[in-house]
């Protein structure tokens, strides 16, 4: 009978942890990174305590971590973490899983304030139907000719950390008159962000976006205390252009494959009058193809 060999036991993820960050920082040049040359450096790229200093945090609580102890970490402290450690995305996913994180959906996009070339040629070929990019958090990161026409508001003339649906809707008024349905349109776009923002707790850049928007907007404070949650869906929308009258649209989403939370809406006509006030806005025939199929 053939002999029946042990088990290892499996590995946990506060050891899978360590083993990651360990070879993360063994394989670091100390010289790229600008760091002071050490005559009696024994052991391949970084030292825990640089580490440590790169990171911000304890020298102690960091060997702690890599040893795979039981200890916590925030997001701001895993975030930090991961930077020193030059960490790509997937690797600093792959951190925050391990460390027992939501990895933060707004980190993806922090370094990159414009959609790619690529995402930009894909909106301008939907012309004349209005889209636009947003990020998980409602930032525009990207739209078309249409989709400017149709809410009548230069977004080149608005700061780049202003563009955000939300914060435009409760204080940019051309944007406010563009909606007919703003009282019953805002609770759902507020209950899908407070959703969003689950994920997004200690992230800064979500708190000061709060923060700002309960400040400039008793509005909004009043949807927000309603505590309300969710999710994205296709839906109708009706719009007012002052030229062309209401057009009824229907917002299609698609999700980026990354999972970086990025959002592409395309605005269909619902109706053919909602088609020709379309055309009128954008100079472009709106033939009946484009017409929703469910109208």
């Amino acid at each position: 009978m053939p002999e029946i060999l042990p088990v290892p036991p499996r590995e946990n993820n506060r050891q899978l942890l360590g083993a990651f960050l360990r070879r993360r920082r063994e394989s670091l040049d100390p010289d790229r990174l600008g760091l002071p040359r050490m005559r009696n450096r024994r052991t391949p790229g970084l030292r825990r305590e640089e580490v440590a200093q790169l990171a911000e945090v304890g020298v102690t609580w960091y060997t702690w971590l890599e040893q795979g102890r039981e200890i916590k970490a925030s997001t701001k402290t895993l975030t930090a973490i991961a930077l020193a450690l030059q960490c790509n995305e997937a690797e600093s996913r792959h951190l925050f899983s391990l460390a027992g994180h939501q990895y933060p959906l707004q980190a993806a996009a922090k370094g990159c304030a414009r959609i790619s070339a690529q995402g930009q040629i894909m909106l301008d070929a939907l012309y004349p139907l209005p889209a636009l990019i947003q990020s998980v958090r409602f930032d525009i990161l990207g739209y078309n000719a249409a989709w400017q026409k149709l809410i009548n508001v230069d977004l080149e003339v608005i700061p780049a950390g202003d563009r955000n649906c939300i914060l435009l809707a409760f204080t940019h008024k051309a944007w406010r008159d563009s909606m007919l349905d703003w009282e019953s349109v805002m609770p759902h776009m507020v209950g899908r962000f407070r959703a969003q923002m689950a994920d997004n707790l200690e992230d800064p850049h979500w708190k000061s976006m709060v923060d700002r928007l309960l400040s400039c907007s008793e509005e909004f404070r009043d949807i927000w205390q309603r505590y309300e949650i969710r999710e994205f869906e296709n839906q109708v929308k009706r719009f007012y252009h002052p030229e062309a009258g209401a057009l009824t649209l229907r917002q299609n989403n698609w999700f980026s494959a990354p999972r970086n939370g990025e959002r592409l809406l395309v605005y269909i006509p619902e109706d053919e009058n909602s088609a020709r006030a379309l055309s009128q806005i954008t100079g472009a025939n709106v033939s009946p193809e484009l017409l929703n199929p469910g109208s």
